[in-house]
Order: C-alpha cells, then sequence, then structure tokens
C-alpha cells in the first residue's frame, strides 16, 4: 500500500500522484488542507527521514513566517508543533511505501528516478 500525504493544488504532488497514476500504482491521497497532518505519522516520519529533511525551509509558507517563529524552529519538537500548525511547511509529498505491515518506507519529495527504482 502506498499512501501520499500532501496538498493537492501543489505541482509536485500533482506531479507525484500522475507518476503513480501512470505507473498503475494503487495509492491513497491524504490532503493535508482536509484531514490534517496526523501527528503519529509526523512523528514516524522525523524519525525515518529527520525533521531537517521534513521542514520546507525553501518554501513560501516558511518564508512567511515571521523571523520570531523561523528562529524559534531549533529541535525536532518546535519543527513539529509547526508543522503540526502549518502543515503547508512540510516538504511535499511524502509518501508512505508499505511493502509488508511490520516495513514502511518513507520519502519525501518527489523524485522519479528513485521511485522507479522501486518498481
Amino acid at each position: 500500500m502506498i499512501t501520499l500525504y500532501g496538498i493537492p493544488n501543489c505541482d509536485t504532488v500533482k506531479k507525484a500522484r500522475a507518476w503513480l497514476t501512470e505507473y498503475g500504482l494503487d495509492h491513497q491521497f491524504h490532503d493535508f488542507k482536509k484531514l490534517g497532518v496526523p501527528p503519529d505519522r509526523l512523528k514516524l516520519w522525523m524519525a525515518a527521514v529527520g525533521w531537517e529533511t521534513l521542514l520546507n525551509r525553501k518554501g513560501t509558507m516558511w518564508r512567511k513566517q515571521s523571523p520570531e517563529v523561523q528562529a524559534s524552529v531549533v529541535d525536532a519538537q518546535s519543527a513539529a508543533e509547526l508543522m503540526l500548525m502549518q502543515s503547508s511547511v512540510i516538504k511535499r509529498p511524502v509518501v508512505e511505501w508499505t511493502a509488508n505491515p511490520s516495513k514502511v518506507d518513507i520519502t519525501v519529495g518527489f523524485k522519479p528516478d528513485a521511485w522507479a527504482k522501486r518498481l
């Protein structure tokens, strides 16, 4: 099972969803805007890839944060608090590739070459 997390109007998420469909890969889409960020999943992602990878410091939403908010993000806890409040600061898409129930691989961002190697 593949679960793709993101925002539907994000160009990168659109490309990733189209790629999965093109390759005939069944997947679920979790819309951050409608469903929010699941705190238990965020913890899993941070453990798998690190909060620094998950936090998109190059994105528009990060740049819209006040200098005080940006300066306050110094560790996993402060990053998680911001990501739960402002899901748009999460680099997208976050994908959970579940080969079996006991093993979940996490990727962040859309990398077609790396994804193709999974097939």
